[in-house]
């Protein structure tokens, strides 16, 4: 039988993983960013800023088939968010890269993150902040290591 705590525990993590998509999806894809999807700036995330990223490694970040990125790199290409080329050194590796459109885009994405977390956190003094991300810490432990079985 599930107790109380559990099952408001339960209620709160689902909640606030709707809450949290939902508000992306809102916030995210709107303005310039309206042709793509949210799983779209997941990708756009994972490629990153700076040096051109192997597919396989942009693949590993977000847990997902090589397959899976390839339908969301070509959507990416061709909305003009992300560049795809294979590596001069060894040409069986494609590498990915945001255009100036995919960096704006990845700029928007983590400005949203800083602000969620700025708001987040402001509710909460040093004890209690330290408190609530040892024990995230402690929920993402457990979520992972339930990944690998």
């Amino acid at each position: 039988m599930e107790k109380e705590p559990d099952r408001t525990l339960n209620t709160l993590l689902v909640t606030l993983f709707r809450e949290i998509m939902d508000i992306e999806q809102n916030v995210l894809i709107s303005g310039e960013f309206v042709d793509i999807t949210i799983n779209d700036m997941h990708v756009i995330e994972a490629i990153g800023m700076g040096e051109p990223s192997p597919s396989s490694v942009v693949a590993k970040k977000l847990s997902v088939t090589m397959g899976t990125l390839t339908k969301s790199i070509d959507r990416l290409t061709r909305t003009g968010y992300v560049l795809r080329e294979r590596s001069e050194e060894d040409k069986r590796l494609v590498l990915l890269s945001l255009t100036e459109r995919g960096e704006r885009a990845y700029a928007h994405h983590k400005s949203f993150h800083e602000e969620m977390i700025r708001a987040a956190m402001g509710q909460f003094n040093k004890t209690e902040a330290a408190i609530l991300i040892h024990s995230l810490e402690g929920l993402v432990q457990y979520f992972n290591s339930q990944k690998k079985k």
